[in-house]
């Protein structure tokens, strides 16, 4: 399919030992559904005489100017090092709704942010104040939407028309599998279809 749209891909594919190898399939998979894929900023970035920090401002700045290009994004919100999406992905869902760009995600859970939060974070250690609302141990309220993620990422995926895919991997599989991401691209084609 030839290429009609920039979409910028967002997740933590990065950290992974083989990330580059996973963004390079995702780009792959991007092209063949008629999207031109981001690229990892930091591929064309040189660290050489520069402090860790202003590299990594370097790969910001980067990021920024890509997703200001990109027409879509599709991010990558499974949750990582925690309970919630990594937070930089969070931030570019964030970046690309503000500019009114199309914003697709997935997770590879169907575990709601508010059952993470009350087993994984609190271990089940929460209860209801007199005023009936969800506490934990620490007297922190928890948020319970009946959404994927923080209401602010779930809601501006919805704002836009956009959609936020769920499914249910195997955990060794969690930041690997792109059944979802698939979907996603799927999705995102018929949308920009629509609305071009």
């Amino acid at each position: 399919m030839t290429p009609t749209h920039k979409v910028y891909i967002a997740g933590p594919e990065v950290f992974l030992p083989n990330g580059g190898e996973q963004m390079a399939l995702k780009g792959k998979m991007a092209l063949e559904h008629g999207f031109f894929p981001s690229t990892m900023a930091e591929d064309a970035l040189d660290p050489t005489g520069v402090t860790p920090f202003a590299f990594g401002c370097q790969i910001s700045a980067a990021n920024e100017a890509m997703m200001r290009d990109a027409d879509l994004v599709i991010a990558n919100l499974t949750p990582f090092r925690g309970i919630s999406a990594d937070i930089g992905t969070a931030f570019e869902v964030g970046f690309m709704c503000a500019l009114r760009k199309p914003a697709f995600g997935y997770t590879n859970t169907t575990r709601g942010y508010f059952e993470r939060l009350s087993e994984d974070f609190y271990h089940g250690a929460t209860r209801k104040d007199a005023q009936g609302v969800m506490r934990g141990r620490d007297g922190l309220m928890l948020e319970d939407h009946g959404m994927v993620d923080n209401l602010m990422l779930d809601g501006g995926i919805e704002a836009l028309g956009c959609v936020l895919v769920q499914r249910q991997v195997s955990p060794e599989r969690l930041l690997q599998d792109l059944d979802a991401f698939q979907e996603c691209l799927r999705l995102a084609r018929a949308h920009m279809d629509r609305i071009s």
